[in-house]
């Protein structure tokens, strides 16, 4: 089934986030951007470019909706507790090592009051834990070892419980990182707690976009 002008317009924007969040500040020049999305898709009728340009203004009433979420969002951060950790490491290690050495492993670490997360996926485990650790799992589990990252910040927000109504939380704290030219490298989520890893060298970015 064909798609309709008002379909094509709203995959469009999805497509391209940047012009989204304009639309939503009402940032968004109408006849440009009719222009510049009936030029990139080959549309030549002006009765689809006109449609166009009503399209995005329609989905721009819709966004002031979200806005109002994001407002929601900003106040729910702005009331969590925000923990900072550097020299963490990431390793990546074969799914065939022997877990009872890793356990014995996870516990001396806690023990003495450390960081210590383990991801299952599929094939592999994450470690996430400290520098300092590094060592003693490397003796153990090196053969198995797949990656290896150092110079890690580990960034956790300890936010009220109703982040766990709240829409969007996940879509929010990523784009804004991703709009600031900051990769999110690990994200690991626990009831009130939201846990990234990020390289040390975007700690600045982060600290700056945190002001909420």
């Amino acid at each position: 089934m064909e798609k309709s002008t008002a379909e094509i317009t709203l995959d469009y924007i999805k497509e391209h986030p940047h012009i989204k969040s304009c639309l939503k500040k009402g940032l968004i020049n109408y006849s440009a951007l009719s222009r510049s999305i009936s030029k990139e898709l080959k549309i030549e009728k002006q009765t689809s470019k006109e449609a166009i340009l009503v399209a995005a203004r329609r989905i721009e009433e819709k966004l002031k909706d979200e806005s109002k979420e994001e407002m929601r969002i900003k106040e729910l951060f702005a009331r969590s507790d925000v923990s900072i950790r550097n020299r963490i490491i990431v390793l990546v290690v074969e799914k065939d090592i022997n877990l009872e050495a890793l356990d014995n492993i996870q516990k001396s670490i806690r023990k003495d009051h450390g960081i210590f997360y383990l991801i299952e996926g599929s094939a592999s485990y994450t470690i996430i834990t400290q520098d300092n650790c590094k060592d003693v799992l490397l003796k153990k589990f090196d053969c198995k070892l797949i990656q290896s990252k150092n110079n890690r910040v580990m960034i956790d927000f300890k936010s009220p419980q109703s982040i766990e109504e709240t829409r969007g939380v996940l879509s929010y704290i990523t784009s804004l990182f991703s709009e600031n030219g900051v990769n999110i490298e690990e994200f690991m989520s626990c009831y009130t707690d939201t846990i990234l890893i990020i390289k040390e060298g975007d700690l600045e970015k982060v600290v700056k976009i945190m002001k909420f």
